[in-house]
């Protein structure tokens, strides 16, 4: 699962599942139609603000990352398990691409939440990137570059973004699909407490495979975290 770097046709295909059952509420969940945040209140809260963990620096996107990331991202052991709309081979001005017409702007319309992750080691390298949406049940993403995986970073980065989507954001509920086959992205919803509240045949870059929806609720997250 990740923040797709979906370059077709100029944007990211936005895709839910409808009928969702779950505590969550509601049939689908869609963040940008929660009725405590207004547009304006979305805008509002465009500034993506730098975080940290033990071990990270979570800074916000900057259009100069893509230099970075194009090399570490294009991998097919990162792409995989990715949704179909990212071009594989992935082209050589992808990142770039993706992240001036597709990440940025949604940042500003404040759909979006990015940030690229930096060892407090060596906050020179970027080592991956996560981000938070308002996509109807897709409301997490990240992807992490094959030198670094493997040592319980992401996990890190995962608790903090998610602590900003409930305590900051103040969202209900947190929903993010994951390719059954995708066994480390799983693992890390597994540990964070979330359950599967459905499923479906989705389309891949490595091909159909069968989609979990995970989910976890504010009133969970907090519960598990005292």
């Amino acid at each position: 699962m990740s923040c797709d770097h979906s370059v077709r046709n100029g944007g990211i295909a936005v895709w839910g599942l409808r009928g969702l059952g779950g505590r969550g509420g509601g049939l689908s969940f869609d963040a940008s139609r929660v009725t405590n945040h207004t547009q304006s209140d979305l805008t509002d809260m465009a500034m993506t603000p730098p975080l940290e963990t033990a071990r990270l620096l979570l800074r916000p996107l900057e259009l100069a990352d893509a230099e970075q990331v194009q090399p570490l991202f294009s991998q097919w052991e990162i792409v995989r398990y990715m949704k179909n709309v990212v071009p594989w081979p992935y082209p050589p001005d992808g990142a770039h691409t993706y992240y001036r017409d597709v990440a940025l702007p949604a940042i500003e319309r404040g759909e979006e939440w990015h940030w690229t992750l930096r060892l407090k080691a060596s906050p020179a390298t970027l080592v991956g990137a996560i981000c938070l949406k308002t996509s109807e049940n897709n409301n997490r993403g990240f992807w992490q570059g094959l030198p670094y995986q493997g040592q319980g970073l992401m996990t890190e980065a995962a608790e903090a973004v998610t602590d900003y989507w409930f305590d900051v954001l103040r969202f209900p509920v947190l929903r993010v699909p994951k390719a059954k086959p995708n066994v480390a992205s799983r693992r890390i919803s597994e540990k964070q407490g979330m359950r599967i509240v459905a499923t479906e045949e989705r389309d891949y870059v490595s091909g159909r495979f069968l989609t979990e929806i995970w989910e976890i609720t504010a009133e969970e997250w907090r519960l598990r975290k005292r």
